[in-house]
């Protein structure tokens, strides 16, 4: 048995843990759970744990059922919230019966295309900025707690309690935290996390997600990642910052180049807003993500690329004298709903692809591109995202990239899922169209 099951073994018996709970995700992102007790725990390191897989979305046929999660013993740790039940919890593997890593399994997914980065030389690195909300319940009003803005103290930011209880366990589970604040809308917050590799980020981002919701019931509260709960508000954004290390490295940076960029961060660029259109489907994955990329908030619509400009959908962020090895670059399109594993699988695969075919990166857009009318974006052939749920679909379809990224039988499951959730929406009347053509048409 390896040195990391071992341990755990050994700090499951010395700390008296009750249960441990294994963990994975779903073709969509929710996080799901299986206790076991710690007299299982050898079995399960050894020969993991078998469930059925046709009762998880994006997993297996009924007649496939039998999947496997084993447990990856590096992410061992307790978890902080009702300390007096002492459970642990460690992320899985999926496998098939036959042992094999199951092509249904996000963080399956990520691993194959971390892969392809390392066969480069590559390491990818994540950090991530989350936003969130806190409503006084789970119902259809939503209902903030206070009227907070920007980087707002007291009285304004009525939840810095909230925060605090939630970096205190996420740093109990190994997560370091770079900062917190309160966000834009009233009732918003976000946690910036420190850059670590992107797998390990992901399995970070469904533990904070967790743990956020985690505290607000605690106390009583609702906290909701959905992408835009409130109409005139901004929406709830994942900025991810990214960037590529040789070794100890920074492939980003380059000494003497325009703003230190390296002719490798240049093409991941142009990756990436070359390919920003077929990836927005996982990036953006809901009906409702598409609400958070309108004009008038702080979201990107626009394919352009800039230093300090936030209409940018990627932005290369300025780095302290003395401090290269933070050149990196923030996209800007995600939200923070979706499948992180997927999300960083595709952001991978569309800069990679910007560096093995050389794109050359277009010019600095240093203008507010909301600013700018229609024709002058068509002069500048600046592209756009695509505006709803439908016709992301249709570019992540005709998409050899996504395709190639996702899997096939990922790239299936989230299509065809992803289609009955607009053919629900299609069908759906709201309260909008009630209000606003009953009375008159």
């Amino acid at each position: 048995m390896e040195r990391q099951a071992e341990y755990v073994l050994r700090t499951v018996e010395e700390r008296g843990i009750r249960f441990i709970r294994l963990w994975f995700t779903d073709v969509q992102g929710f996080l799901k759970s299986v206790a076991i007790n710690p007299a299982e725990l050898e079995v399960a390191f050894s020969e993991g744990m078998t469930f059925d897989g046709s009762a998880i979305d994006g997993y297996a046929r009924v007649q496939e059922a039998d999947m496997i999660a084993k447990p990856d013993p590096s992410t061992f740790q307790i978890i902080p919230w009702r300390p007096e039940q002492q459970v642990a919890r460690m992320f899985c593997d999926i496998l098939t019966p036959s042992g094999e890593p199951f092509d249904g399994d996000p963080r399956w997914v990520l691993k194959r295309n971390l892969r392809r980065a390392a066969d480069l030389g590559f390491t990818f690195f994540v950090g991530p900025e989350l936003e969130w909300f806190y409503f006084k319940d789970s119902g259809p009003n939503p209902q903030v707690l206070d009227r907070g803005g920007y980087f707002d103290l007291t009285p304004l930011d009525v939840a810095q309690e909230y925060r605090r209880t939630t970096i205190n366990a996420l740093e109990q589970l190994g997560i370091p935290v770079e900062s917190s604040h309160h966000e834009v809308a009233p009732s918003q917050h976000e946690i910036d996390l420190r850059y670590t590799d992107a797998l390990t980020m992901a399995d970070n981002v469904m533990t904070y997600r967790l743990a956020v919701k985690e505290v607000a019931i605690e106390h009583g509260i609702y906290a909701t990642f959905m992408p835009k709960p409130l109409a005139n508000h901004d929406g709830n954004g994942m900025h991810v910052h990214l960037s590529l290390f040789e070794g100890d490295r920074n492939a980003f940076y380059e000494a003497g180049s325009d703003l230190g960029l390296s002719k490798v961060a240049q093409s991941f660029i142009a990756g990436l807003i070359k390919h920003g259109p077929e990836i927005t489907g996982v990036t953006n994955q809901w009906v409702n993500s598409y609400k958070r990329l309108v004009s008038g908030f702080d979201a990107p619509l626009y394919l352009t690329w800039a230093r300090n400009n936030q209409s940018a959908l990627v932005r290369v962020p300025s780095v302290k004298a003395g401090k290269q090895a933070s050149t990196r670059v923030e996209y800007r399109a995600p939200d923070a709903a979706c499948n992180p594993y997927m999300a960083f699988s595709v952001l991978l695969a569309a800069g990679l692809t910007g560096i093995e075919n050389a794109y050359e990166l277009s010019p600095e857009m240093p203008r507010n591109v909301y600013d700018l009318t229609k024709a002058e974006r068509a002069a500048a052939d600046i592209g756009t995202l695509p505006s709803n749920l439908s016709e992301a679909l249709d570019l992540m379809e005709d998409s050899e990239l996504v395709a190639e990224a996702l899997g096939e039988h990922m790239f299936g499951w989230f299509l065809k899922n992803k289609r009955k959730e607009w053919d629900r929406y299609q069908r759906h009347v709201s309260q909008f169209e009630l209000e606003e053509y009953l009375p008159i048409l």
